[in-house]
């Protein structure tokens, strides 16, 4: 059966040279012997992914440069891995040899597999435990609400070459709009990731992260523009197709979408950075080292953190995004630095540093990174953070002050303080804003935001626990029915038209204007846990039982306390289902939660506080100036 790794490419621009140099390679294998192998110009290829340390069999991508080939590989595979003939392939390629080589190209004994076509034409998987038929699985009921979403979970799983890849998005099987939910999401993957992490089942985890890592380094354009190279896709499909010449056989490939097909065409910013908070979190909990060891994943870590610490025109150590480029993915007024961003680039980059091979090539970004560490937390901590203290002193703010010595460095304007605000702070509690830029600050509260925060150590303990504190004296508010509102309060009349362009699908109170998301159970678990205060978990996780799995595992709700399922609320979303899962194994198991937590770093802290304490008002100098140099 012949496969490919990836999206065939069909240009018949490169087609002659693809062709020329296919033909070159097959024949040096017929040469060699080698009936094992067979290489047909026009479509991608290496088949082939190793167990070691090395990148040396990423077989003909490498030497192609991106040039498109397919692999064939015959049941006799085994029996050229250590044969000497695969060592002269090797030589041909400059490769060392290989410690174990491992086709995936063959389907994996499933006898309790099922593979069947929808309505729609589309090829469902699913696996019925124990032989059942999935009709059986979906007609059995199930002893615990655990139970079920177990089932689901496994339900929802996507194969690749019968090898699981990932989760679709959602999984209803009486929804005929199925838009792109039927695609693997990066981000609607990682409670997917951590779960199967947590119940042992580790390969799902690794297939998908080798797997996206190819299609990082794919061809990228829109409008005859290529984004770096360093960007991870948003999602991908897997599709079955026939053969060209051979309409009796067919193929599986990877399709991802890197935001040329999004509503809005917005580029993911947040996939690359949940790539390596997911890759060190397998990394921690399987113990499989080899996989972070690798050559090709260590280039496609670096690849990400050279895009996001390129140099760019901003002052602020913080991430500038457009609007719609995370959770949020449609226009909602984050344009600018928004939280959520910087909690996950701050966890990413501290989660790479540990990850990332000591060698000399490293060292210049590891000094860039350290910097940016640096810089970032002073700045969120000290611009982005709000209690009644400092509420009541951008209240007294003076304008307008230009000096390097300035208290008012953004220039906000207490205008700017929204009566809401005034009225909903608690005395005891705080949080981060959702946005700062010059002259405006998002005084909104945004959940994934604040809660990673605290899960990567942005945010102070002091103010970890103060924002696990606003949480519980706004529950009403912020959790209410349903675990828990993406954000606080709601974008509504003049401000909703303004600001989201009047969009149907996030009018007040829904979706991602302040609805009610049960996936945020995650996040909530893993800083309740980190925090010792694992009981605002357990509260919410009650709230969420009394009705989630009753309601089909909606996406998300409606209302301003999470009384209704989502008017367009896909039922059976996979990140609701792997949300709770991940939630209750947290609660049940707190070391675990030590796999996604970094902790604060003590030496940059220390090295901060030493550099302000002897000239806290530095002023810039043409004699020795730093590279790149930041607000803080």
């Amino acid at each position: 059966m012949w496969t490919s790794v990836s999206r065939v490419i069909r240009s018949r621009g490169c087609y002659d040279a693809n062709r020329a140099k296919g033909v070159h390679v097959f024949r040096f294998l017929a040469s060699m012997g080698v009936p094992a192998l067979q290489v047909l110009p026009g479509e991608l290829s290496c088949r082939f992914i190793r167990r070691c340390s090395s990148n040396s069999l990423l077989l003909l991508k490498d030497h192609f440069k991106g040039k498109s080939f397919r692999v064939k590989c015959s049941k006799d595979l085994g029996k050229i891995t250590s044969s000497s003939k695969l060592c002269a392939v090797r030589d041909f390629y400059g490769l060392e040899k290989p410690k174990l080589l491992r086709c995936y190209c063959r389907p994996a004994e499933r006898g309790n597999e099922r593979i069947f076509e929808d309505e729609q034409g589309r090829s469902v998987h699913s696996i019925a435990p124990n032989g059942q038929t999935s009709a059986t699985v979906n007609n059995a009921l199930p002893n615990s609400i655990e139970e079920e979403a177990w089932d689901l979970l496994r339900a929802s799983m996507v194969y690749y070459c019968g090898n699981p890849i990932g989760t679709i998005a959602a999984n209803d099987p009486n929804d005929s709009s199925i838009l792109n939910y039927d695609q693997v999401f990066i981000r609607d993957f990682i409670p997917s990731g951590i779960a199967f992490l947590l119940k042992g089942e580790y390969d799902i985890v690794r297939n998908f992260l080798l797997h996206t890592l190819q299609l990082q380094s794919w061809e990228k354009t829109m409008d005859c523009y290529s984004p770096g190279q360093g960007l991870m896709p948003a999602s991908f499909k897997v599709r079955t197709v026939p053969l060209e010449n051979d309409e009796n056989a067919t193929e599986d490939v990877l399709d991802p979408d890197f935001g040329e097909a999004a509503i809005g065409r917005v580029a993911p910013v947040d996939s690359g950075l949940w790539w390596i908070i997911l890759l060190r979190a397998y990394g921690k909990c399987s113990g499989d080292l080899s996989l972070l060891e690798r050559i090709d994943v260590q280039t496609g870590m670096k690849m990400i953190l050279k895009l996001c610490l390129a140099d760019g025109f901003d002052m602020f150590p913080t991430l500038l995004v457009t609007d719609g480029s995370c959770m949020i993915d449609r226009r909602m007024g984050i344009h600018g630095h928004p939280l959520e961003i910087q909690a996950l680039f701050y966890s990413a980059l501290l989660c790479a540093r540990e990850m990332l091979a000591p060698e000399e090539a490293s060292i210049d970004l590891i000094t860039a990174l350290n910097s940016r560490l640096l810089a970032l937390s002073f700045h969120i901590r000290e611009y982005y953070w709000i209690d009644v203290k400092k509420l009541n002193e951008i209240y007294r703010y003076k304008t307008e002050e230009y000096s390097y010595e300035a208290i008012n460095k953004f220039n906000i304007y207490p205008d700017q303080i929204p009566p809401w605000l005034v009225d909903w702070m608690p005395s005891k509690g705080g949080y981060l804003i959702g946005n700062l830029q010059p002259a405006h600050m998002d005084f909104r509260f945004f959940s994934l935001g604040n809660l990673w925060s605290i899960v990567s150590s942005l945010a102070t303990t002091d103010q970890s626990h103060a924002i696990l504190d606003l949480i519980e004296a706004k529950w009403e508010d912020l959790v209410a029915n349903m675990p828990l509102k993406i954000c606080y309060p709601a974008l509504e009349g003049q401000e909703w038209r303004i600001i989201t362009g009047g969009d149907p699908k996030n009018t007040p109170w829904s979706y991602h204007n302040a609805g009610s998301w049960p996936t945020l159970l995650w996040q909530l678990a893993v800083a309740s846990v980190k925090m010792k205060r694992p009981e605002i978990a357990e509260n919410a996780i009650k709230v969420a039982e009394r009705r989630i799995a009753g309601d089909k595992w909606p996406e998300y709700y409606d209302t301003k306390r999470g009384g209704f399922i989502g008017k367009q609320a896909r039922l059976f979303q996979t990140w609701s289902i792997a949300g709770y899962l991940v939630a209750k194994l947290l609660v049940a198991n707190p070391e675990a939660a030590k796999m996604l937590i970094t902790i604060e770093d003590t030496e940059l802290l220390s090295a901060f506080s030493s550099i302000l304490s002897a000239n806290p008002r530095r002023k810039r100098s043409r004699k020795g100036a730093v590279k790149q140099s930041y607000i803080v």
